[in-house]
C-alpha cells in the first residue's frame, strides 16, 4: 500500500490504496505448504490475515493466524479456514472502505475484482495514523485493544459526510417515536388500572420511583453492554456468559432495591400487602430492565444497527412497560 502523507482522498478507489505484498494461499494444499509458501514469499502488511483461493484464484476463505499456527501440518486448509469471507469490490472508494471497517471493526479486508479474485488488501491503518493524530517514527502495529481506532474512523467519517441538521434529525426522530409509543402504553395500562390506583393511593405514590429505578438500572446495564460490544463479536457463547453474569448482578439490584422500597412503605405506612406487593414489583422489573439493557443492544449490533443510537429508546420503552405491568398486576392481585 502507497504510503500517504495525509488522509486519503475518500473519494479514490480503494483499490489503489491495496497493498500487493501478500501471499495468497492455495485452498487444497496443506498447513505445512502454506507455512512454507509463506516463509518463501514473506509478509509484508502489518496486519496479518492469509486469504485462501480455489484453482481459478477466486477467493474462498480467510485462515485465521492462529488456526494456521497450531493446526496439524497435515490439516488441509479448507478445513481450517473461515468460508464466510466479507470483501471489498475493487470498485468500491475508500469513502465505502471506511464504513466497512466501521462496521464490521476487522483491521483488514481482501479488495476483489467482479470474479472474486483478489487484487489486493486494504488496512486500518490507512486511516488510523492520521485520524488519531500519531505519527510516530517506528510505525505500530493496529492490535485489537485499539477500538479507539474504529469509533475515532466512525467519528470522522460522519464529518466527512457533512450531515446537515435536517439529515441528523431524520436519521434521530424515529427511535424518539419509539418513545412516544412506549408513553402511549403506559397511559393505557394506567387507564387500565384506573380502579387498583383508586383503591391505594400507595401505589401511585410509588409509581415515580418504579419507572425511575427502572430506567436507570436499563440505562447502566445498556451502558455496559455496549462497552463491551466494541471489543467483543455478538456470538451465542458470549451472549451465554453474558446472560449469566447479568442475571446475577440483576437479581442482586433487584432484591437490594425492592427490599428498601419495601422497608419505607412499610415504615411510612405500616401496610405488609403494600409494601410486599410495591418491594416485590419493583424486584422483578429490575431484572427485566437489566435483561432488556442486555439484549436490545446485542440484538441491534447483530443486525448492523447502532446501538448508541437506538438502543436507548427502545431499552427505556420496553424497561417502563415491562415494569407498569408487573407494577400494577402486583397491586391488583394483592391489594384488591
Amino acid at each position: 500500500m502507497p504510503e500517504t502523507a495525509g488522509i486519503p482522498d475518500f473519494n479514490s478507489p480503494v483499490a489503489e490504496h491495496a497493498r500487493k505484498d501478500f501471499p495468497l494461499l492455495d485452498a487444497d494444499r496443506t498447513v505445512a505448504e502454506a507455512l512454507d509458501r509463506i516463509r518463501r514469499e514473506g509478509v509484508g502488511e502489518r496486519v496479518i490475515y492469509f486469504f485462501a483461493v480455489d484453482s481459478d484464484k477466486r477467493l474462498v476463505g480467510v485462515l485465521p493466524t492462529r488456526r494456521l499456527l497450531t493446526a496439524p501440518l497435515e490439516t488441509p486448509l479448507r478445513e481450517i479456514m473461515v468460508r464466510r469471507v466479507i470483501a471489498i469490490p475493487a470498485t468500491a472508494s475508500v469513502l465505502d472502505a471506511c464504513e466497512f471497517f466501521v462496521l464490521y471493526k476487522f483491521f483488514a479486508f481482501p479488495v476483489i475484482d467482479e470474479q472474486r479474485r483478489v487484487v489486493g488488501v486494504i488496512d486500518v491503518s490507512l486511516f488510523a495514523e492520521e485520524m488519531l493524530g500519531e505519527r510516530d517514527e517506528q510505525p505500530r502495529p493496529v492490535t485489537p485493544v485499539r477500538d479507539d481506532v474504529f469509533e475515532v474512523l466512525g467519528f470522522h467519517l460522519e464529518q466527512i459526510r457533512g450531515a446537515s441538521p435536517w439529515r441528523v434529525f431524520r436519521f434521530r426522530f424515529p427511535w424518539l417515536l419509539v418513545t412516544v409509543a412506549a408513553g402511549t402504553i403506559c397511559a393505557i395500562l394506567a387507564g387500565a388500572f384506573e380502579a387498583t390506583l383508586a383503591r391505594s393511593l400507595m401505589v401511585a405514590f410509588f409509581l415515580t420511583m418504579v419507572l425511575g429505578l427502572n430506567e436507570s438500572v436499563s440505562a447502566q446495564s445498556m451502558s455496559v453492554t455496549i462497552q463491551m460490544l466494541r471489543s467483543a463479536p455478538v456470538t451465542w457463547s458470549w451472549f451465554a456468559t453474558a446472560l449469566r453474569r447479568e442475571l446475577m448482578t440483576a437479581i442482586l439490584l433487584g432484591l437490594s432495591c425492592g427490599s428498601v422500597v419495601a422497608a419505607i412503605v412499610w415504615f411510612w405506612r405500616s401496610d405488609l400487602r403494600s409494601a410486599g406487593a410495591i418491594g416485590g414489583s419493583i424486584a422483578l422489573s429490575l431484572v427485566t430492565a437489566c435483561l432488556f439493557g442486555l439484549g436490545v443492544p446485542s440484538l441491534l449490533h447483530r443486525l448492523k444497527l447502532d446501538p448508541k443510537i437506538a438502543a436507548g429508546p427502545i431499552t427505556l420503552a420496553l424497561a417502563d412497560i415491562c415494569a407498569l405491568v408487573l407494577y400494577f398486576t402486583a397491586a391488583h392481585i394483592v391489594l384488591r
